[in-house]
């Protein structure tokens, strides 16, 4: 088993762009926050809470992944 080139090139691009969409989505979070009723104020935020922590898991489990060629 080989380690994907391919893979690791997308990997690579989405590990710089997965802090640029971090930061646009807790500044879209910060401004319309206060206009929402509070439940949907908790769901938006624990949404956007588990997607960062899937995200980062999924980039981190990738790396490991393909350049170990588990």
């Amino acid at each position: 088993v080989l380690s994907s080139l391919p893979l690791q090139v997308m990997l690579y691009f989405n590990v710089y762009y997965f802090p640029v969409w971090c930061l646009a989505e807790g500044i879209m979070l910060h401004l319309k926050y206060h206009l929402l009723p509070g439940h949907y104020q908790f769901l938006l935020v624990t949404a956007f809470l588990i997607l960062s922590l899937a995200e980062g898991s999924r980039l981190y489990l990738g790396y490991l992944g393909n350049l170990q060629e588990k």
